[in-house]
């Protein structure tokens, strides 16, 4: 039996305006199509951001400046469309979506598409997802350090060239994915509806541990309350409360 690290992946990955999903724009995104056997491809939209100003530190992150975005960029619901259709695609071709740190790209992804008008990802199709950096944690979850996507490359062995692009980006979590997948085989056998549903207790688990790390540390206690526990999708916030603590 073949094992989903061995067919292709969907690899997604956005650079945006900020860290809050529910305030914040995508600025590029990107979709890749990896392994499987076949050479990846990907595309990216680069976004107008709805004219909203690029912050400075944003633009220092991924290089996309607010005179760049609104000279070359495409409507912004015209980008969140055609994502989502190409996501939902894949879907429906029984493709796993890869995203590091999934729970914030997918949750820009579904607020941008119910900003525009879009129907969102979610509503269309129930995707299996594969989050690198929860898998990460969880087969070791002991080791020492940060585990950024550049951390992860390091220790897997990856090459990323140009962090904060957001193909290269989506690509390097494909690959560190696959790595994982190959080096811990237990991970591979499952199937992707077990493993999903695995990830959506192990996210649950390393949040709450992150949530307890912040209320026991002076000066990170206000940080707490803001640490969400859902995956791969943070619900529709009631009450105006922030989604998620932090971006990509």
């Amino acid at each position: 039996m073949t094992t989903w690290h061995r067919r292709p992946l969907i690899g997604l990955d956005f650079e945006t305006t900020g860290v809050d999903p529910e305030t914040d724009r995508i600025v590029t995104g990107s979709v890749v199509r990896f392994g499987g056997g076949l050479p990846t491809e990907g595309r990216t939209w680069l976004s107008d951001a709805d004219g909203v100003e690029i912050p400075a530190e944003a633009t220092a992150v991924h290089g996309v400046t607010t005179e760049a975005a609104r000279a070359a960029g495409r409507p912004a619901g015209a980008v969140v469309a055609e994502i989502t259709e190409a996501l939902a695609a894949a879907v429906a071709d029984g493709l796993p979506i890869v995203a590091m740190n999934a729970a914030f790209d997918l949750t820009m992804l579904d607020r941008e598409a119910r900003r525009h008008g879009v129907v969102p990802l979610v509503e269309r199709v129930s995707p299996y997802v594969l989050d690198p950096r929860v898998l990460d944690k969880q087969v070791d979850r002991y080791r020492k350090g940060r585990r950024t996507l550049v951390d992860l490359c390091r220790h897997y062995v990856v090459t990323l060239d140009a962090a904060h692009s957001s193909e290269d980006d989506a690509t390097a979590a494909c690959s560190v994915t696959w790595k994982i997948a190959n080096r811990y085989r237990w991970l591979s056998r499952m199937g992707l509806p077990e493993l999903h549903r695995a990830q959506v207790h192990w996210a649950a688990e390393q949040a709450r541990g992150l949530r307890d790390y912040f209320a026991r540390t002076p000066g990170l206690e206000e940080q707490a309350p803001g640490v969400r526990l859902e995956w791969p999708v943070i619900p529709v916030s009631v009450g105006g409360e922030p989604s998620c603590p932090t971006g990509p």
